[in-house]
């Protein structure tokens, strides 16, 4: 009997799965993303100092969907930049691995910094830049794109480019090399518990990549808070009285101390948490999809293994 033919890697899944997953993760979090950088800027200061009161004083001063403000041109953004994420993941990850198509945490973390270069160039720091200055400014997209221009130009929009940088490769970096170790670890550690993992069901497999995509969530945010807390300064309406990244860092040292480096943390986590465990959960489950639809290798980014449904 002739062997059955092995299936590809084919790129285009990393990158469909990534876009989707990403549009999913931000219509999910937006609010206490929103909350959170207003925190971290200090403009509602006197209005609120935390989440939950964030979310009373938007709702009552200007409705529920005030919580939505600055989403637009984020959501038009996040696609692409999940898409590119991933899929520069799975590309660089390959190219890293050994002479036996292995890879282990280091090279995941290479892979994964390399990924959020190249993200926060291409993508990243301008629809951060519109992000943040939409949410200081308190307006609405095309009002606020057209101050932008007015006021700045398009150096404007790649206000904190090295900040993001670090930001953002950092945080991808992390981010995949403890997913990658959670799902190379996880079938053994059921194993011990008697449970196959090969036999797990696709929703059982969901819930898996939800606990890993948070617990890397946790894991990413204090390793690299201190990097979003000078981007968002940098981004903000008064990031032009900074003369570059590392003189907005000496300022948050000075005024605030090393404390200051983790402003907003609390809320940040209570984004992060939730919106990676949606991320990775989506992702691994769309890429097992559309793998199928293409006829693919499944082995992509985390290596999601195929489903076998319960009898």
């Amino acid at each position: 009997m002739a062997a059955t033919p092995q299936k590809k890697n084919n790129p285009a899944v990393p990158v469909i799965a990534g876009s989707i997953a990403g549009g999913i993760e931000m219509c999910s979090i937006w609010p206490m993303e929103m909350i959170k950088t207003n925190l971290q800027l200090g403009t509602m200061k006197r209005h609120y100092t935390g989440m939950l009161p964030g979310f009373r004083y938007h709702i009552r001063s200007d409705g529920f969907f005030s919580l939505y403000r600055g989403l637009a041109p984020v959501l038009v953004g996040s696609l692409p930049k999940a898409g590119l994420r991933f899929g520069a993941f799975d590309y660089i990850k390959h190219l890293l691995a050994d002479e036996n198509g292995n890879s282990n945490a280091w090279r995941n973390l290479a892979a994964g910094m390399s990924a959020g270069a190249i993200e926060a160039i291409l993508v990243t720091t301008p629809t951060e830049t519109i992000k943040t200055k939409l949410i200081d400014a308190n307006t609405g997209m095309l009002q606020g794109l057209r101050a932008i221009l007015q006021q700045e130009g398009v150096r404007g929009f790649y206000q904190g480019l090295t900040a993001t940088i670090m930001k953002q490769a950092t945080n991808t970096g992390l981010r995949f090399m403890w997913f990658s170790e959670y799902k190379v670890r996880v079938p053994g550690l059921l194993a011990l518990q008697g449970i196959d993992y090969n036999q797990l069901t696709e929703g059982e497999l969901a819930a898996v990549s939800f606990v890993g995509g948070m617990t890397a969530g946790i894991f990413s945010t204090f390793g690299n808070n201190p990097f979003d807390v000078v981007k968002t300064k940098m981004q903000g309406l008064e990031g032009t009285r900074y003369l570059n990244t590392l003189d907005c860092a000496k300022t948050i040292m000075q005024r605030e101390g090393f404390a200051g480096f983790y402003t907003g943390v609390v809320p940040r986590l209570g984004r992060v948490i939730p919106g990676q465990g949606i991320i990775f959960m989506s992702y691994d489950s769309i890429s097992r999809f559309v793998a199928r639809y293409l006829d693919a290798d499944e082995g992509i980014a985390v290596n999601p293994l195929p489903v076998k449904s319960k009898a």
